[in-house]
């Protein structure tokens, strides 16, 4: 089936309404970032023991959301699903846009921007906050020409940047797990980080690109097969049960081994870390989601389809938090059965608290995000006229073979 790609009409007092509640919201956190950028980053809840927060939460969140949409994408490009067509601009240009929030998030949390230089002019390739810098901006120019040879419609490169595009998503997102994982502390140090980023980054990016397919075709008066919906409904819980597997035997390692067990215990059952686990990730962000994808009644309608996304993209916020924070804020074991006596840094276990500078900047890369993802929609036909599984019976003509109109 042929499908057409348009650009929305975009002229509505809703539309313009829409755009300007973003820029609203993107206002605070220019004004925040400006601030911290003049005064310096203890404006933030940041300590010395705590050097990465809500910025960086969000970073690797939108790398994972990024790498998870491009394999919807993906779909079409690499295994020639043609009815996942439809879907393939949109979540190529949204996984571009989630990079580029990734992006501004870390640069928020630099405080001064002029320190960015040093991701450029100095190259370590032993370090993987070194090489990253690199993997990111490739992804976004692969992002780059994948969308445009959709949108010329050049069918062998987008088959070939398709798998290019993918390759590196999830070289990224790995590169992206190793910054934690390859770091030697009792909470971070996992050979299976990042492989569980990605299962991570799949489950949360499909749970977005249902959430955002639906708004869009509901909002434009778009025609979509629900069918559609519920066969990413389930893909989505294969990615979830995965993810699950992934925390369990991490987990598991943690409590096993005697050198990490103590710190394993206060990451599961440690205060905030055990509510963001037990209830954000596993509960509500895991568990629920899988009895609703799996459940023959619930796993077919569309309203608990839509349930069980959200849940799943808020669990995995927790998720990212739980990867980011609980690592900065248990001390580490510097000299095994050594105590240390006397430090110029405070000792034993700290707190972050999150500050409303931080929150004004993530809720503004969010808002511009979206704000560009709206415009993008207006401005290219990245929306197609319908989505459908096949061709409706009655378009197809009686009495032909080949599916021409009888006469």
């Amino acid at each position: 089936m042929e499908y057409r790609f348009e650009t929305i009409e975009g002229r509505s007092p809703g539309f313009y309404g829409l755009l300007a509640v973003l820029v609203l919201l993107i206002l605070p956190g220019v004004v925040s970032t400006y601030l911290m950028y003049r005064h310096g980053i203890y404006l933030s809840g940041m300590t010395n023991r705590v050097p990465w927060g809500l910025q960086i939460i969000m970073a690797v969140y939108y790398i994972g959301l990024s790498a998870g949409s491009l394999v919807i994408s993906s779909l079409y490009g690499i295994f020639g699903r043609a009815e996942y067509k439809p879907f393939a601009r949109i979540a190529a240009y949204l996984a571009l846009l989630l990079l580029i929030g990734a992006l501004l998030s870390i640069l928020t949390d630099l405080g001064r921007l002029g320190n960015l230089q040093s991701s450029f002019s100095h190259f370590n390739f032993l370090s993987m906050l070194s090489i990253n810098p690199f993997l990111y901006n490739m992804y976004i120019v692969i992002c780059a020409v994948y969308l445009w040879a959709m949108l010329k419609e050049h069918d062998l490169w987008v088959r070939r940047l398709a798998l290019v595009a993918v390759l590196w998503a999830i070289l990224v997102h790995s590169g992206t797990g190793a910054i934690f994982g390859f770091v030697p502390r009792e909470l971070y140090q996992s050979p299976l980080l990042p492989p569980s980023f990605i299962a991570a980054a799949l489950s949360s990016g499909t749970a977005l690109m249902i959430l955002v397919i639906l708004a869009l075709f509901r909002l434009t008066g778009r025609a979509l097969d629900d069918l559609l919906v519920i066969k990413l409904g389930g893909l989505l819980g294969v990615f979830v049960i995965v993810v699950m597997y992934f925390l369990f035997v991490e987990n598991a390692y943690r409590l096993y081994m005697a050198e990490s067990r103590e710190a394993g215990y206060f990451f599961l059952f440690g205060g905030i870390n055990a509510v963001l686990f037990w209830g954000g990730l596993i509960g509500l962000g895991s568990i629920v989601p899988a009895v609703l994808l799996f459940h023959p009644q619930t796993g077919r309608s569309i309203r608990w389809i839509v349930v069980a996304s959200a849940l799943v993209v808020a669990g995995v916020l927790c998720e990212r938090y739980l990867i980011v924070i609980p690592g900065e804020t248990h001390p580490p074991e510097l000299f095994r059965d050594w105590e240390i006596r006397d430090s110029p840094w405070e000792e034993g276990v700290v707190h972050y608290v999150i500050s409303y500078h931080e929150v004004f900047q993530a809720i503004g890369v969010a808002a511009l995000v979206a704000f560009l993802f709206i415009l993008g929609l207006k401005w290219m036909p990245l929306a197609p006229t319908e989505a459908r599984v096949s061709p409706r019976p009655a378009e197809l003509g009686e009495g032909s073979p080949d599916g021409a109109p009888a006469a």
